[in-house]
């Protein structure tokens, strides 16, 4: 990849204009050499080559920000990406909560921004009234992208503030005004025919391999008003926010983890914020998003946002020891977990299906494994199970019939109902099992864990006594996301001040 060389240090006295202009062309060649091997890292070529280069050039960054400090807190200075405004005013809606409003203005303002508010904070609402005024503003179409059966439950949230929404499944579809489709029909659309372009649960991006996480990001480059919308736009890992970066054309991914991040070794999972870039790190993203638990986030009322409490229940069901072993060991890796959940189902299902079986209310029952839903839907009489060899109508009737109060057991995967829908008819959730997935946790919970709740939500943990290490890593990443939750809203306060 190239050799790290850039001139020589004379010494960290010398001060002079000629000296700054050196280190700072120097600086901003180590950097672009950083950006490049960092692209061959997470991309396509020579992994070693490219890892070797990329460490080279953290080198010799690392030399200037030990000798020379201020002159290299100038140049980050420099660097720091602050987001400019590109949009325009508009009137909103009178039915919207005052936080709502403030937060909506900003975005159009903005042009190109995201919003990553907690579940029931009105999300939807604020990316209609924002994609209504990109239509009125520009005369031309917008286009909302969606998960599976959130199109429908979209659609019925405009008519309630009178906001007309089309669901399309082509671009024959499309009309003037606001349209909606699911991620998997974007190839049937054309993306410069569309003004803007909203994100629903756009954490999503990441779900999807990156073909199709290019696509989108490709496919609406050049689209002038870009919203982003999530409860959780990376919930225990910095660089996610790469991902909503990128699409909002403010920085790229590559460039965002050279600028910010260290790399840790030779993972290139491993990257972590440097120290001295935590606050302009912080500031960046302030400056293109706002994230926020409660309106007094903001500095608005909480009035009307009371949450019930959510109660979490471990279910521990007991497995035989593995051979040459007198008691279970537990599960450490990837396969002896899988395993784990394989000998333990019928247990796992026996009592949660004695559980769901014995209430009257609502339940929404999560699995990760075939053999699980299919065992749940088998041994709980009066459930529908959604699975993904199901038809789009079957998945979408099903979801949209289960906020409605029939049937009276959902049973289905994560990552088919675990985003966007709105179920706080129900306040009692199962799950088959744990996966170490914090964001699926939370999103799974926050199907009916959310504002608009009328009761206390329990949610049932099923698992065998050898998942204690699964337990362990969901608490840590939770743990993670409530510090990184906190940085982001902290730099929100004052730059939304």
């Amino acid at each position: 990849v190239g050799e790290a060389r850039c001139s020589g240090w004379v010494g960290a006295g010398m001060t002079n204009a000629l000296t700054k202009r050196r280190i700072a062309a120097d600086l901003l060649h180590c950097d672009r050499e950083i950006t490049r091997c960092a692209e061959h890292v997470c991309g396509p070529g020579e992994f070693a080559g490219a890892l070797m280069g990329w460490a080279d050039w953290q080198i010799e960054r690392q030399i200037v920000e030990q000798s020379l400090p201020s002159l290299y807190g100038d140049f980050l200075a420099r660097k720091r990406r602050v987001h400019a405004p590109t949009g325009f005013a508009g009137t909103f809606n009178g039915s919207m909560y005052p936080f709502q409003k403030h937060i909506t203005e900003w975005a159009l303002k903005l042009g190109r921004a995201a919003i990553f508010a907690d579940c029931g904070l009105g999300k939807t609402l604020m990316q209609l009234e924002w994609g209504r005024a990109v239509v009125e503003h520009t005369g031309r179409p917008v286009l909302i992208l969606a998960p599976l059966a959130v199109s429908r439950q979209t659609k019925r949230e405009g008519s309630r503030f009178g906001i007309p929404v089309t669901i399309c499944r082509s671009a024959a579809d499309v009309t003037h005004g606001l349209n909606i489709t699911n991620y998997e029909m974007l190839h049937h659309f054309n993306a410069p025919d569309f003004a803007g372009v909203v994100l629903d649960e756009s954490s999503i991006l990441k779900s999807y391999s990156g073909r199709i996480r290019n696509q989108i990001i490709e496919a609406f480059a050049n689209t002038p008003f870009k919203l982003a919308c999530t409860a959780t736009p990376s919930p225990n890992d910095h660089m996610e926010l790469g991902n909503h970066s990128e699409f909002l054309g403010v920085m790229s991914r590559t460039a965002m983890l050279s600028t910010y991040f260290n790399h840790d070794g030779g993972e290139t999972s491993k990257w972590r914020l440097k120290g001295h870039a935590i606050k302009p790190f912080w500031e960046h993203v302030a400056s293109w998003s706002v994230m926020l638990r409660m309106p007094s986030d903001l500095g608005f009322s909480d009035d009307g946002y009371v949450i019930p409490e959510l109660r979490r229940h471990i279910h521990t069901v007991d497995t035989h020891a593995q051979e040459g072993c007198l008691f279970p060991v537990e599960a450490v890796d990837l396969s002896e977990r899988r395993e784990s959940r394989r000998i333990s189902v019928n247990e796992r299902v026996e009592r949660c299906a004695a559980m769901v079986n014995a209430s009257s209310d609502q339940w929404i029952v999560w699995g990760d494994l075939n053999i699980e839903t299919e065992s749940a839907a088998d041994a709980i009489p009066d459930a529908i199970e959604v699975s993904g060899s199901h038809s789009d109508a079957h998945k979408e009737d099903t979801m949209m019939g289960f906020a409605e109060g029939n049937p009276r057991v959902l049973i289905t995967k994560g990552r088919i109902g675990g985003f966007g829908m709105n179920w706080q008819n129900c306040h009692n959730m199962a799950r088959l099992g744990l996966s170490d997935s914090h964001e699926l946790m939370y999103q799974e919970e926050r199907r009916c864990w959310r504002f608009g709740q009328a009761f206390p939500v329990d949610a049932h943990y099923f698992v065998s006594d050898r998942d204690a290490a699964v337990i362990r890593n969901i608490d840590r990443k939770r743990s993670q996301a409530d510090d990184m939750a906190g940085s982001m809203m902290e730099a929100m306060r004052k730059h939304h001040a």
